[in-house]
């Protein structure tokens, strides 16, 4: 963080100087962090739109009392830390957004993003009592705070609980983390054979080792590549060349981030064979294969230009006009949907008498049989309107009575929008600042108290705005001192002090002491 330096800095200081004057120490200090007051005004302002931004909800009540939601969640490591093996037993938790802030502001998180039917486990018994849920009152004393409440029995957990994601277990890294990890739709729990929404690498659902990247770095340098490349990065400069080393790029075969709107992975696949059927249909893109995103048996090298897909379901005519429409000048997504919408229309607009006999068959009757479909795993990825081509008949529903998700677009809760430190026009004292606590403070006032407690800051902030105007308009920085000075001006005792720090000196030469009684009385007076 920006500000840690000052205050190290400071520290330091004062440590190393100890045994000299104070008045040197606090003017090591003054002059380290000094600043005029057009900036002292401006990183105050800043700092409130960067916490603004991070963090635009209010954060002032518990989602636990509304029952099992859709929503952000976050693990706290301080009061869970996982174990040192992942066969070792453990209790997973998550708590809400506003737990996040209120209660566990000060640990150490890991946000695991939106989750669905989960029941915020603040307060209850998969965290510890001394951590417990400040948004919410004991429901048998009234007190606020509650803790070793039963947690809901619907939850379901997975190794992210424990900051460990993708199929590969990888502790998660924010500062070493690299490349893009998309999250898995989840149609089951870890129980159930699924994946339970979990975060994968691209390389991991196709069976490349994590570092492909690098590899295929290795065997470009052999082929002399490396020479262009270093001269690139030389001319771009030294902020260019790290934001390259940076971005990683998808896998080759792997399909491109604008391609699909969600995915499911092999696992939640596999739990749910009858999917398989609609890979490569309507809505939803050709299979990508676990082992590197080609299809079983074929001596192919993945292609970034074209999406892999299974050569034994399709004929080479099908995949060949796919590859040709890449080069048209219409973004093939962008065409697809509006074939899509308009042959939609068009079998809308037919009467049921006049339609062919044909569109009345289920939709389940133009996909692959079952038999032809691979037994190999893979990953299904799925374009915006999949939900629209799922079989909805007596026979299929079945399969998308248990996974709402897939029928319909799921809601995700978010808290109320937090406008100036405020939660929905009221708030806790401790989200709200100074000058919030003291309106709320000359609101609870007696009429007369608060009209001249009002006049009173009013003066205030003008006088104070005369003051710093001269330091903002120069650029020059307003020590201690000069604060010192104003506000002793301002009470009108200045005077006063000069007078007693004389009377005091005075004193002290005429008995040869530090001063007497009166001396202290009048000095402390002063201040």
């Amino acid at each position: 963080m920006d500000n840690s330096e000052p205050v190290n800095s400071a520290a330091n200081a004062e440590h190393q100087t100890n045994g000299q004057e104070p008045r040197k120490r606090r003017a090591s200090f003054t002059s380290q962090n000094s600043q005029t007051a057009k900036e002292f005004i401006d990183s105050q302002l800043q700092l409130e739109a960067d916490a603004r931004e991070v963090l635009p909800y209010a954060f002032d009540s518990c989602t636990k009392p509304l029952g099992p939601l859709r929503q952000s969640l976050f693990a706290c490591i301080t009061c869970n830390p996982p174990p040192s093996s992942p066969d070792e037993p453990y209790t997973s938790a998550a708590v809400c957004y506003s737990c996040s802030i209120s209660c566990h502001g000060e640990h150490s998180l890991v946000e695991l993003f939106n989750r669905r039917n989960f029941v915020c486990d603040c307060g209850t018994t998969r965290l510890p009592p001394s951590a417990p849920c400040t948004l919410r009152n004991d429901p048998r004393t009234g007190a606020k705070g509650v803790h070793s409440e039963e947690p809901a029995s619907g939850n379901q957990y997975n190794h992210n609980f424990q900051n460990r994601f993708c199929g590969c277990g990888e502790v998660y890294d924010p500062y070493k983390e690299k490349g893009t990890m998309f999250q898995c739709l989840g149609l089951g729990s870890v129980e159930t054979g699924g994946c339970g929404e979990d975060w994968w690498h691209p390389e991991c659902l196709m069976g490349l080792p994590r570092d492909w990247n690098k590899s295929e770095t290795t065997k470009k340098d052999t082929t002399g590549d490396n020479e262009k490349e270093k001269q690139q990065e030389t001319a771009n400069g030294d902020d260019e060349e790290e934001e390259e080393e940076e971005e990683v790029p998808l896998p080759p075969g792997f399909p491109a981030e604008d391609d699909f709107e969600t995915f499911i992975c092999f696992k939640c696949v596999d739990s749910n064979h009858w999917l398989k059927q609609y890979a490569g249909t309507t809505g939803f893109l050709p299979p990508v294969y676990k082992n590197g995103g080609l299809a079983p048996g074929s001596d192919e090298k993945p292609s970034s230009e074209t999406v892999p897909s299974n050569t034994e379901d399709q004929p080479d005519s099908a995949k060949k006009r796919k590859a040709d429409s890449i080069t048209e000048d219409e973004p093939s997504a962008k065409r697809t949907k509006q074939e899509e919408n308009a042959e939609t229309s068009t079998s809308q607009a037919d009467p049921p008498e006049t339609a062919n006999p044909e569109s009345t068959k289920p939709k389940h009757a133009s996909l692959p049989s079952p038999s032809s479909v691979p037994s190999s795993s893979f990953s299904l990825f799925l374009k915006e309107d999949f939900r629209d081509h799922f079989c909805r008949c007596p026979q299929c529903y079945p399969n998308l009575a248990s996974h709402p998700q897939l029928r319909e677009e799921e809601e995700t809760y978010e808290p109320p929008i937090s406008e100036d430190g405020e939660a929905n026009g009221g708030g806790s004292a401790g989200t709200k600042s100074l000058l919030d606590r003291g309106e709320a403070a000359l609101s609870t006032m007696d009429r007369v108290r608060a009209i001249e407690g009002a006049m009173v800051y009013n003066q205030l902030k003008d006088n104070l705005k005369e003051f710093l105007k001269p330091y903002a308009e120069t650029g020059k920085a307003v020590s201690a001192e000069d604060i010192k000075g104003y506000f002793e001006k301002l009470r009108g005792d200045d005077s006063a002090i000069r007078d007693a720090a004389a009377g005091q000196a005075s004193a002290a030469r005429e008995d040869g002491s530090g001063g007497g009684e009166g001396d202290n009385r009048r000095e402390q007076g002063g201040y």
